[in-house]
């Protein structure tokens, strides 16, 4: 019996002593793969996106990093500067307004709704109560061309645009010109430069309007017949100064 226990104690001791059972490397890397690719040890991995975002933030602040490095005070002096950069661009947008993607008057004056000038100043009037001045601009420069189509001295075409309008009314009414042009141009900022209109442009435009009714053309025709008047009685006077005329 001891010698059997002698015996199992003996072959422990030996199994002890010799070497582990080992694996070859590339074996054991191709199982700690396929165990490691199971899904149970990827259920909490981020998403991609949040890969993606998280290499994103860690490019930002290595760039950060080193632009802070190299400005003058470091962090603070980067804040300064990005600061300063963000108040010159927010001061050029306010003072240019938002670029325009075609010419200033590349577009028609009117929509596809026709009303009459009375509308139109109705609606400025609304906007200017409201305060919303560039609306109250674009409102009367459309009652004062719809005002001079409903006299006649301008006729009624689609998609004249506001500087269309100034020069065709300038020829009838040539002592308001100047104004005319400013107030399309007044349109033409607000519209399509955006620029915002100010209490000060609205009610030039709109002076301008009660000008323009009271305001007297001066007709081509009349011109036209003082012309040849006086185009025949210079030829008349020719006539009868040459000898023998009044034979």
């Amino acid at each position: 019996m001891l010698r059997g226990v002698d015996a199992s104690v003996l072959s422990k001791a030996r199994s002890a002593d010799e070497p582990p059972l080992t694996i070859p490397r590339d074996p054991a890397r191709e199982a700690a793969r396929r165990e490691l690719s199971k899904r149970m040890y990827h259920e909490n991995d981020p998403s991609w996106f949040q890969r993606a975002l998280n290499a994103f933030w860690e490019w930002v602040g290595k760039l950060f990093d080193a632009a802070s490095s190299a400005t003058p005070g470091g962090p603070l002096g980067l804040v300064v500067v990005i600061a300063a950069i963000v108040l010159v661009v927010g001061a050029l947008w306010w003072r240019l307004g938002t670029p325009s993607r075609g010419p200033a008057s590349s577009a028609a004056l009117f929509d596809d709704r026709p009303r009459s000038a009375a509308d139109h100043r109705a609606a400025a009037e609304a906007h200017a109560a409201q305060g919303h001045w560039s609306q109250a601009v674009q409102e009367r420069m459309r009652a004062i061309v719809r005002s001079l189509e409903e006299r006649a001295l301008l006729d009624v075409r689609p998609g004249r645009t506001a500087d269309e309008a100034a020069a065709e009314a300038g020829r009838a009414l040539p002592s308001h010109t100047d104004r005319l042009r400013s107030a399309a141009r007044a349109f033409d900022d607000v519209t399509y430069g955006g620029r915002a209109a100010t209490e000060q442009s609205y009610h030039r435009i709109a002076e301008l309007d009660r000008d323009l009714e009271r305001a007297k053309p001066v007709l081509a025709t009349a011109n036209s017949g003082n012309s040849r008047s006086s185009t025949g009685s210079s030829h008349s006077a020719d006539h009868n100064a040459r000898p023998g005329a009044a034979e």
